[in-house]
């Protein structure tokens, strides 16, 4: 399953110590070990953390003749499956690594098959006879950046990880597409495609309401992608907010570990008797979990935002304030769990977040959550991504599961409009009614800076740093200007700490702030 990694991969002439800075930079995401591999066209580095096959899945991998090579960060669902059919070619493995089946894979059928592959996954690879590749899965939940200088291209897990002198050109790497030298960039799954026939926003053929087998579809497909991801050779936990979407995860995995005779580890965080902390109480109770909680203050909210900016690589302010108290409960459960499912995704695929109930029609309601769902690999799996890799955790996000995430947006939208009489989520909440006490099943929304107490602390304290003047001078700074003196806080910070990158077309700003 899923090891959260470093990779550091090159295509064209590239020098060896570049690559060492480079994994240097990236030694958060893989504290467990590292390795590399030249060839005569490209370069492959690799930082680990082991969390499945821990004593023979170093990377980079390589087949049993050492004529092809694979690092990756990322999690191949079907492995097994692959596998087995690979074996039976001919194939032989020389680790239980799910990604050496992605490898094999390659081996034998070419880049075109990576569209068979099922999961979360950055990889790059090359072989002796010339040949390389780089791919992201469908919904960028692996981070990988690229970036073209000459004759060579540059791939990385992280913005940081790059030399000072290629941060200009560094730009993001589409999720669902393979790039090689010979065919550029190309799609092998997108999530358009995985969406288009299944985007009957609003029709007349759909009934009004949601037949109960719909219901179950929800409830099963969410209850297959959470049991897949408590499969690991080390312990796994869940963040828990108290609100909707980490409430369902954890009551799901609480009664898979309880078949198994077992307490499910939990871990909540904020200001003391914040809104957050005290549901996530209640739904531990309620759910008989080993919970654990972290109370924090003012003054460390505010100490914490220039290592989490430097952590995160942005400074939307959405994003800080639900990362400051990431960070600290992460810490928290890396004590404890090498493994924590998460939340994130829900309120993109169920239409969660305030702005869309200003939405009336159903087939606008679609095309926004689409958009969000695409903008997620820049916005909110950043976070999830860099604040686990810094804290050597691997977050496991179930609500992003392709099956979850095609059963979602192939629902009618209208189903999820919100009103004074349906709560945001209500098509969720309906499907796992009895699964939660009512009154937590049911809790309205609230953003988890929020819900924490850190948005509050931290938009006061930050906009008190710059003054009004200011603002004005250097707002217009980036298209669209920022919007706030927190804002502009935040960026100030993003420029110390990321010299060099350009922020209009790296750094994801959330609409809805």
């Amino acid at each position: 399953m899923r090891a959260i990694s470093g990779i550091v991969a090159a295509h064209g002439p590239f020098d060896p110590r570049e690559g060492v800075r480079m994994l240097d930079r990236l030694a958060h995401r893989g504290p467990d070990g590292w390795g590399s591999h030249a060839l005569d066209h490209a370069w492959l580095g690799h930082r680990r953390l082991a969390v499945v096959d821990l004593d023979s899945g170093a990377q980079p991998l390589r087949d049993s003749a050492g004529d092809y090579w694979l690092v990756g960060d990322g999690e191949i669902y079907n492995h097994e499956r692959l596998r087995g059919e690979l074996e039976a070619r001919g194939h032989v493995f020389r680790s239980r690594a799910d990604q050496e089946s992605a490898l094999h894979l390659v081996e034998a059928d070419g880049t075109a098959a990576l569209s068979r592959l099922w999961g979360m996954f950055a990889l790059a690879g090359a072989d002796t006879e010339g040949h390389f590749f780089a791919a992201r899965d469908t919904m960028g939940i692996a981070p990988l950046y690229w970036a073209h200088h000459g004759g060579t291209t540059v791939f990385a897990s992280e913005l940081k990880a790059f030399d000072p002198q290629r941060r200009p050109d560094v730009e993001p790497f589409p999720p669902g597409h393979v790039w090689t030298p010979r065919e550029g960039l190309t799609p092998f799954r997108v999530l358009a495609d995985t969406t288009a026939t299944g985007m009957r926003a609003d029709t007349d053929h759909e009934p009004s309401e949601p037949p109960e087998e719909v219901l179950a579809a929800i409830r099963d497909t969410l209850i297959g992608a959470v049991e897949r991801l408590l499969v690991a050779d080390v312990p796994v936990g869940a963040l828990l907010s108290g609100g909707l979407d980490s409430s369902l995860v954890t009551a799901i995995a609480a009664r898979h570990a309880g078949r198994a005779g077992r307490r499910f580890p939990t871990f909540a965080v904020g200001k003391q008797d914040s809104a957050d902390l005290v549901a996530a109480r209640q739904v531990a109770d309620a759910l008989g979990t080993d919970h654990h909680e972290r109370v924090y203050t003012d003054d460390e909210l505010i100490d914490w935002v220039p290592e989490v900016i430097r952590v995160i690589e942005s400074f939307d302010p959405s994003l800080v304030h639900s990362s400051v108290p990431n960070l600290l409960v992460s810490k928290l459960a890396a004590r404890t769990v090498k493994v924590v499912l998460i939340g994130e995704g829900a309120d993109e695929l169920f239409a969660g977040y305030g702005y869309y109930g200003e939405i009336v029609s159903g087939a606008d309601l679609h095309e926004e959550l689409l958009s969000t769902i695409q903008g997620l690999h820049i916005g909110g799996l950043q976070r999830v991504d860099r604040v686990a890799g810094a804290t050597g955790l691997e977050p496991r996000t179930p609500f992003l599961d392709l099956d979850v995430v095609e059963l979602g947006l192939s629902l009618p939208a209208r189903w999820k409009l919100s009103s004074g009489e349906r709560p945001e989520k209500w098509l969720l909440r309906k499907a796992f009614e009895g699964w939660l006490p009512e009154q937590l099943l049911w809790r309205p929304k609230e953003q988890f800076g929020q819900g924490t107490g850190a948005g509050d602390v931290l938009g006061d304290y930050y906009a008190s740093t710059v003054s009004d003047e200011e603002f004005e001078a250097e707002r217009r700074a980036l298209d669209p200007p920022l919007r706030t003196r927190e804002e502009l806080a935040y960026y100030r910070l993003f420029q110390r700490e990321l010299t060099g990158v350009d922020p209009e077309h790296l750094i994801g700003r959330f609409a809805g702030w």
